[in-house]
């Protein structure tokens, strides 16, 4: 039989952000586990509060099957002397194992033959095991910060109150520090405090619910939803909604056990402000979810979500009011100092800011940001150079402002609000904003050619400078954030299908530091070749064959948005029979040829019929591929190229390449060479031959 294994640890409140990565990793430490021990085991499932984490595995097996483990013991020639009776080494390795000497085997291995003994190991009891692993999981979970509390040498998110351990509805003699598992858990801090027993994983839920806990994070979380509507409903009526970040959802789903939402509002002078500032000021700081009116435009509305009813509702919100008051007339204030003076203003006092000891100031990177944008916009939007080179000059300014520095978050919004505020040209104002953006993985992109220009320059200026000082990203070490950085310049220009030489790029970025640091040898190779695995990486991550993707970066990875359509014409090939012979064709002649470089081929050396046909098949096929790759329409090419497998296959069969006259041979070799330069215009597709 199977039963339910069931292990509740109760703490005091752990912070929202830790308690799904928490219940992830029991979720799958739980099953590795298993696994290892060899129990089957059947549905994972978690459920988690602020004061609770819980796990719930289904048709744990009760007993470890009983196994056979192989021994492998003394020499034959050891284990028996010249009459073939037993030597001392023969009877204490059959003793050792618990055997007897006649049951033990002669096998034959690398080293020649030995003894071997076939131990019956006996599985033992579930109930014996899942305390250690219990013990384990609880000590294992990698809290991005833990603590320890009293005399307990334990080290959690929160002080540990509590542990529930339950196998088949029977408790588990679970040991952790000064607790000890029991059948218990706990209600609600405040509704209802009493202890309660339960059997197992549904009875856990339906008695705490009746304890005003909703332990279930999903059902949570539409509670949380349902109660913010219901409180937009009551105060501000069926014109306004509330503004549900998914973030913030997750946030608050994590900061309570039972939700009760409340509706406050907040004096309309404040609407003045940006209404990123208002929203900012309202979900990272107090959690609070805006209220926005059909069309989006905010309205003095804001809803909190408690933990437990409130008898005075007035009274809860009016807590709430005030405190959102005092840090909505605190951004007040800074909005109306900062903006007494234009944010041009500030440019000079960048000089102030120090960006990274070795690359100079903020004024200096604000510098070399623009020159890099004046040559990106020279080559791929020149005719928007000014607004761009504008957005440029301004992208920093906005870091000496109250408001940036009250809420960081906000730094390229609050410049874009500012300038738009100054007079300044829309395009310029939104690049300003766009040029921080991606702000993380699978975020927002900028849309405007200036806001990616700028972006672009900011980036690639980090990541050379940074290579070029030796800070370079290793294991955890990132400092800069230039994966984060690397990521983002690759993900704005393929947004955009930028057509642009990530080496001159490069080349420009480190060129602008001429005089300021001496830049160590390898840099642009090293930066190159960062960007380049972090292209493959995101890819292969998004779906992308890794075969196809390295084939194509291997060979040219210059221009990505060339190079991705290179990958796609790969990967569209990928379920053609005759591509993969093909594929397995150039891995052999990849081989054969290895760094000879020459490809003129003497007609006059072609002796054999094979050869011939290989050339003049490679003749026509270059005559029909070189227009599609000049169009790079590298599909039709790479079809085109399909012509070439049976004649290559002859190759093979009949001609030997490596003759032993010498120019015979190195004409062979430039007639292969000649091929594989061809199809490398598209990708190495020797590096496919495995997958396909």
């Amino acid at each position: 039989m199977a039963q339910q294994l069931l292990f509740e640890i109760g703490t005091e409140e752990i912070p929202a952000s830790y308690i799904r990565p928490a219940l992830a990793y029991l979720e799958q430490a739980v099953a590795d586990k298993l696994r290892e021990l060899g129990l089957s085991f059947g549905w994972v499932r978690s459920a988690g509060t602020p004061r609770r984490l819980t796990l719930a595995v289904d048709e744990v097996q009760e007993e470890q099957p009983t196994r056979l483990q192989e021994h492998i013991g003394p020499a034959k020639q050891a284990a028996f002397d010249a009459n073939g009776q037993p030597t001392k080494a023969a009877l204490g390795f059959a003793r050792s194992k618990g055997v007897a000497v006649e049951q033990l085997q002669i096998v034959a291995t690398a080293k020649g033959e030995y003894l071997m003994a076939v131990e019956e190991i006996k599985g033992r009891a579930a109930a014996e095991l899942l305390p250690a692993v219990l013990e384990e999981l609880l000590r294992g979970i990698p809290f991005p910060k833990s603590m320890r509390w009293a005399e307990s040498k334990l080290a959690f998110a929160r002080p540990v109150q509590w542990l529930l351990a339950l196998y088949g509805g029977k408790v588990l003699p679970v040991a952790v520090e000064d607790l000890r598992g029991g059948d218990t858990t706990r209600g609600h801090r405040f509704l209802s405090q009493e202890p309660v027993s339960v059997r197992n994983f549904e009875d856990y839920l339906s008695k705490l619910t009746e304890k005003a806990v909703i332990a279930d994070i999903e059902i949570r979380r539409t509670m949380v939803i349902e109660e913010v509507k219901k409180a937009v409903l009551a105060q501000a009526g069926a014109e306004a909604q509330p503004l549900l970040d998914e973030g913030l959802l997750d946030i608050v789903t994590n900061l309570v056990e039972k939700p009760h939402g409340v509706c406050g509002s907040f004096e309309e002078k404040f609407l003045a402000l940006p209404a990123e500032v208002l929203i900012t000021s309202m979900r990272e700081h107090q959690k609070y979810f805006p209220v926005a009116d059909q069309s989006g435009k905010l309205l003095p509305y804001f809803v909190a979500v408690n933990n437990n009813a409130v008898a005075d509702r007035e009274l809860a919100v009016s807590g709430h009011q005030r405190v959102l008051r005092a840090r909505l007339e605190d951004a007040f204030f800074f909005f109306k100092e900062d903006t007494k003076k234009p944010l041009a203003s500030r440019i000079d006092g960048l000089s102030g800011i120090v960006f990274q000891h070795k690359l100079g100031t903020m004024t200096e990177k604000s510098g070399r940001i623009a020159a890099l944008t004046a040559w990106l916009a020279d080559r791929l939007a020149p005719e928007q150079k000014a607004d761009a080179l504008r957005a440029a000059e301004l992208a920093k300014a906005d870091l000496l402002t109250a408001m940036v520095g009250e809420f960081p978050t906000l730094q390229g919004i609050i410049g874009r609000a500012y300038a738009l505020l100054d007079g300044e040209k829309p395009a310029v104002a939104e690049a300003i904003r766009e040029h921080y953006l991606p702000v993380r993985a699978g975020g927002e992109l900028p849309q405007s050619l200036p806001g990616a220009l700028v972006g672009i320059a900011d980036r690639i200026d980090t990541i050379i400078g940074c290579f070029a000082i030796g800070e370079r990203p290793t294991g955890s070490k990132d400092a800069f954030g230039q994966r984060r950085l690397a990521l983002g310049l690759i993900n704005i220009i393929r947004s955009l299908n930028l057509r642009l030489s990530l080496t001159e790029l490069a080349q420009q970025a480190l060129a602008a530091y001429a005089g300021k640091i001496e830049a160590k040898e390898d840099t642009l190779a090293e930066t190159l070749t960062f960007i380049r695995l972090r292209f493959e990486n995101d890819l292969t991550a998004a779906g992308k064959s890794q075969a196809a993707v390295e084939a194509a970066a291997s060979v040219a990875f210059d221009d990505l948005t060339d190079c991705i359509a290179r990958i796609e014409a790969l990967e569209a090939m990928r379920g053609s029979e005759t591509f993969a012979v093909l594929a397995g064709s150039f891995k052999r002649i990849a081989n054969i040829i290895k760094d000879n470089r020459e490809t003129a081929v003497d007609e006059a050396l072609l002796t054999e019929a094979a050869e011939k046909e290989l050339h003049s098949t490679c003749s026509i096929v270059a005559m029909q591929a070189n227009p599609l790759l000049a169009q790079r329409d590298y599909a039709a090419a790479l079809n085109a190229m399909l012509a070439m497998k049976e004649p290559v296959d002859r190759f093979f069969e009949q001609v030997m390449v490596m003759d032993e006259n010498p120019a015979v041979r190195r004409n062979r070799l430039n007639l292969l060479t000649g091929l594989a330069a061809l199809v490398r215009q598209v990708g190495d597709i020797s590096r496919m031959s495995a997958e396909a």
